[in-house]
């Protein structure tokens, strides 16, 4: 008996202590800069061990109100048309792609910008149900204690955007040698055809697929509604 109450005060202050630690951070980044995130250190330790690649970690923080405004237009129009109207979970996306993984195929847009901000900040990159469930957990407390503004502030400031380049400062300067604030509708939108997968396409070579992507969020940029954030 003994063995089993210290187990449970164990686990019980494991318990409090993730709990504080989760919201503590959570709470913390609302009002800071997140100065590096899990993906970047993993990045960093693969060019570490890879005579191939130079240590490359390139990320410049900018308040969202000194971006353009077609930045977060098209990180939106591309990846979460739903954002400004869903609290962090896109269920409908969700049982799509539940119903096209059962037929062996395989849907993008079941997870949202709330989602993939919560995956870049504060977990790292595996599919375990583990990872899963802590990416709900910290959607849930991010949609609650963050505005939308600063969901998208966030994401574009650490989302991978190339080879060792993270956020949307970093971009602009990368591939079109000029800041965040000057970035055109056709830029942010081409920046943004990459994010998908933005080690194997750039926006400096862009594909012919990458500019039907441009194009298509070009279009959805067009018809969606302003946000209500950037300069």
């Amino acid at each position: 008996m003994k063995i089993i109450r210290w187990i449970g005060r164990v686990i019980l202050k494991v318990t409090l202590w993730f709990f504080g630690i989760s919201i503590g951070l959570v709470i913390l980044y609302r009002f800071v800069p997140v100065p590096v995130t899990p993906l970047m250190v993993i990045r960093l330790a693969d060019q570490a061990f890879d005579s191939k690649k130079e240590m490359r970690l390139y990320k410049d923080w900018v308040s969202i109100e000194k971006m353009s405004r077609h930045a977060p237009q098209a990180v939106v129009a591309a990846e979460d048309q739903k954002f400004m109207d869903h609290r962090g979970f896109d269920f409908e996306a969700m049982e799509k792609a539940w119903e096209n993984n059962k037929k062996g195929k395989r849907i993008k847009g079941a997870s949202t910008i709330t989602q993939q901000t919560v995956k870049n900040v504060f977990l790292w990159p595996s599919r375990s149900y583990v990872r899963k469930g802590l990416e709900a957990y910290f959607t849930v407390l991010v949609e609650l204690l963050w505005s939308k503004e600063r969901i998208l502030e966030v994401y574009l400031n650490v989302i991978e955007m190339g080879e060792g380049v993270y956020g949307i400062e970093a971009a602009a300067q990368t591939y079109f040698n000029k800041s965040a604030s000057k970035l055109s509708q056709s830029q942010a939108a081409l920046i943004a055809a990459v994010l998908p997968n933005p080690r194997r396409w750039s926006p400096a070579r862009p594909t012919g697929y990458i500019r039907g992507r441009q194009a298509w969020i070009m279009r959805q940029m067009n018809n969606l509604a302003p946000l209500g954030v950037g300069a």
